[in-house]
């Protein structure tokens, strides 16, 4: 009975250590596949999954995870219109210091343009439903310990991208650089800022030369991590 008892006291203590992952899909094969995969991990649990973002949300309240896998499939709109519900919500993780449950979003064939709406969105974690398990689990280590992780390759280089140097643009740069990162394609930053989209694109020229920025996605990119709302991790 001695040797019995000292085990459950080990596994209770290690408890609280152990993070809960939430997965919203509607394919039981994937859902079975992420079951699976966490049930070796020691840190890792599967606290459950959902068929439908409204069940999400609605179960997060009692589970508290430390992270939730969204399929990418729910929709681009319903997803971003989620996870800004989400965040409006304050929702906190107890369990986790009152971090919010880090959404990470994953799907076949994401591109810059979604996952750079995702993250503007809110979302913590980006990858492909093609990655290899442990990327999987390496994305979900890093989110749930408070960092934002990105697949390698989604951003081209996003690891070596500059940061800016904003000191160096025109205040209207800045405000084009600004309405970018928000995610505005150029008809409406020119809508915005009252001129000419033949005008914006002369701006972008302008901000990319001064930067050294490749591409308004670079350029979205590093306007977050600037403000503080991405903090990339490492990918390996």
């Amino acid at each position: 009975m001695v040797p019995i008892f000292k085990g459950e006291v080990k596994r209770s203590m290690n408890e609280s250590a152990v993070k809960q992952i939430l997965v919203c899909d509607t394919q039981p094969v994937a859902i079975e596949g992420v079951r699976g995969l966490l049930s070796r991990c020691d840190d890792l649990r599967f606290a459950g999954a959902v068929a439908s973002l409204e069940a999400a949300f609605e179960l997060t309240r009692g589970l508290n995870p430390a992270a939730i896998v969204i399929d990418k499939s729910f929709g681009i709109a319903a997803i971003t219109d989620w996870l800004h519900r989400f965040a409006a919500s304050g929702e906190t993780n107890p369990e986790e210091g009152s971090q919010r449950p880090a959404a990470v979003i994953w799907g076949s064939g994401i591109n810059e343009s979604e996952a750079l709406r995702f993250l503007q969105a809110g979302a913590r974690g980006v990858l492909r439903r093609t990655s290899e398990p442990e990327t999987l689990l390496t994305c979900l280590r890093s989110v749930t310990s408070g960092n934002t992780w990105l697949e390698d390759g989604i951003f081209a280089d996003s690891e070596r991208l500059p940061h800016p140097r904003r000191s160096q643009l025109t205040p209207r740069e800045v405000e084009v650089a600004g309405l970018v990162e928000q995610g505005l394609r150029n008809r409406d930053i020119a809508h915005n800022l009252g001129i000419r989209t033949g005008t914006v694109k002369i701006h972008l020229k302008h901000i990319f030369e001064k930067t050294g920025v490749r591409g308004r996605y670079g350029l979205a990119l590093n306007g977050l991590r600037e403000k503080g709302t991405i903090a990339l991790a490492p990918m390996c």
